[in-house]
């Protein structure tokens, strides 16, 4: 029978392998912090972004994307199980040692009932990698990338790990592959003395490492398709790039060393050391592009670029630095928008995002279609031709994508954030209800803004609109189903 099949194919000049190749490659980049406006595609002036820039330029751009959450690992849960934060198993940055103590590192892990999207692939005969950071379960939990679809996984399992981009370790798979034998911490203070980049510099520069797997990722499957999720730590603090990355940008951009004074490591050039990340980033962009044309698989690939939440937010009173030393106002890393990673406002959750696809996604477009990251799930199901599970929160944007309408009745967008004073935001068409400090003796009030007219949400219109905070509520009560690890209620009033 197969040798049947085989000879019609050979006929019509067609393989098994040519038709193994029409099922779309996806690549699913995601930045790490990285602000709404830290692009030059998205305004950026001061740090060139020219591979990214090009794949905006390449596919289309979109202007109302939202992240999964406002820090890393619940935003990525909901990226990889499709399900928004009122749902998700896992919906703060909790180590898994304070539930799980068997456990050194790592955050605490989604169950094994949970289905990803990397599983939905792997099952459709993808081949399936990551590589950066995963933060969803230590190696040997239920939330093992290995058991959650990924073949391959290379890089950071835990979030903590990866504050140092110089560790000692990285993991293949459940393998501890050592670095350096020197390492350098994530957090470190210098209240007095020189500071030296020198100092803070090891071996091995674990990017440099996740970046070339990336590549031999894409070399090793080009004769079929697959998936890889590429999570890089670039340009989440530390900052803590090689010197010949600091060296691209002006020494008299930085008149002022930073100390560690709010949190990891110090650094005497730290507007250029933070504008080295994001160019860093870059440059691994177009590596991965050019790795998937010597493949020979570029026309192939589906490519997205994205953030898992904003810009890095301010540190103690008193300083111009944020958190690790980020210089976010010189830098305007969020434009107009307001709010930082940790929030709630645009500035936490708004997010560049671009798709490339030749042939099927329209070149040089720009779209304001709203989604977050509960869509991607479903989205790239549907653009692979797979059937995803039915329970999932998000919806496909491939219409969108491919240059069709948005259905105007698009489900709610929902955030359900425990951490950082506790908050919770919906997202209804242009409006989006919100309200901070749930977890505080005084909760802070609800918060109503047109993120279209009013995408700096200077206009509260709670007062106004009252009906909207209602219609807020009975979303909020259907949509928050019971965490006990990542618990938060809505005040009574």
């Amino acid at each position: 029978m197969a040798r049947t099949i085989h000879g019609i194919l050979m006929v019509l000049g067609l393989t098994l392998g040519s038709l193994a190749a029409e099922k779309p490659n996806v690549v699913f980049i995601l930045a790490d912090d990285l602000g709404y406006g830290e692009l030059g595609c998205y305004g950026q002036a001061k740090i060139p972004t020219p591979n990214i820039d090009r794949l905006a330029s390449e596919g289309t751009r979109f202007t109302r994307h939202y992240s999964g959450a406002p820090v890393c690992a619940p935003s990525r849960c909901v990226l990889m199980t499709g399900k928004h934060s009122g749902h998700a198993e896992i919906r703060g940055n909790r180590q898994a040692k304070r539930s799980l103590p068997q456990f050194k590192e790592g955050q605490h892990p989604i169950s094994a009932e949970a289905v990803t999207m990397a599983e939905v692939f792997q099952e459709a005969g993808y081949a399936t990698g990551a590589m950066g950071k995963w933060g969803l379960g230590p190696v040997g939990s239920t939330g093992d990338p290995n058991k959650q679809g990924f073949d391959l996984f290379f890089g950071y399992n835990c979030q903590a790990v990866a504050h140092s981009f110089y560790p000692r370790y990285l993991w293949r798979n459940d393998e501890r592959i050592e670095i350096n034998k020197i390492p350098i911490p994530g957090r470190l203070k210098k209240p007095t003395g020189e500071v030296k980049l020198e100092d803070y510099q090891a071996e091995q520069y674990a990017p440099y490492l996740m970046i070339n797997e990336a590549e031999k990722f894409i070399d090793e499957n080009k004769s079929k398709p697959f998936f890889l999720y590429l999570a890089f730590i670039e340009p989440h603090v530390a900052i803590h790039p090689p010197k010949e990355s600091v060296d691209r940008f002006p020494k008299e951009w930085d008149n002022e060393v930073y100390r560690g004074q709010c949190g990891y490591l110090p650094h005497p050039r730290p507007r250029a050391g933070y504008a080295a990340m994001i160019n860093d980033l870059d440059r691994y962009v177009g590596r991965v592009m050019k790795a998937l044309e010597k493949a020979g698989v570029g026309g192939n690939t589906i490519v997205v670029f994205t953030s898992d939440n904003g810009t890095t937010h301010p540190g103690k009173p008193g300083t111009h630095f944020h958190i690790g030393g980020c210089d976010a106002k010189f830098f305007n890393s969020t434009l107009d928008l307001k709010g930082y990673k940790g929030s709630v406002y645009e500035g936490g959750l708004r997010v560049p995002m671009m798709v490339r696809f030749p042939g099927r996604v329209a070149a040089g477009e720009i779209s304001d279609a709203p989604g977050y990251f509960a869509d991607w799930f479903p989205t790239l199901c549907e653009a692979a031709g797979l059937n995803p599970p039915g329970d999932m929160d998000g919806e496909s944007l491939w219409t969108a994508i491919t240059g069709g309408k948005m259905k105007k009745d698009r489900k709610p967008m929902v955030w359900v954030f425990p951490e950082y004073g506790g908050k919770v935001a919906v997202q209804m068409g242009d409006m989006k209800v919100m309200r901070r400090d749930l977890k505080k003796k005084s909760p802070g009030p609800w918060e109503v803004y047109d993120v279209v007219k009013d995408r700096s949400e200077t206009n509260n219109l709670a007062s106004e609109r009252p009906e909207l905070v209602e219609q807020a509520i009975q979303i909020l009560k259907a949509q928050m189903s019971e965490n006990s690890i990542f618990g938060v209620e809505l005040p009574e009033s």
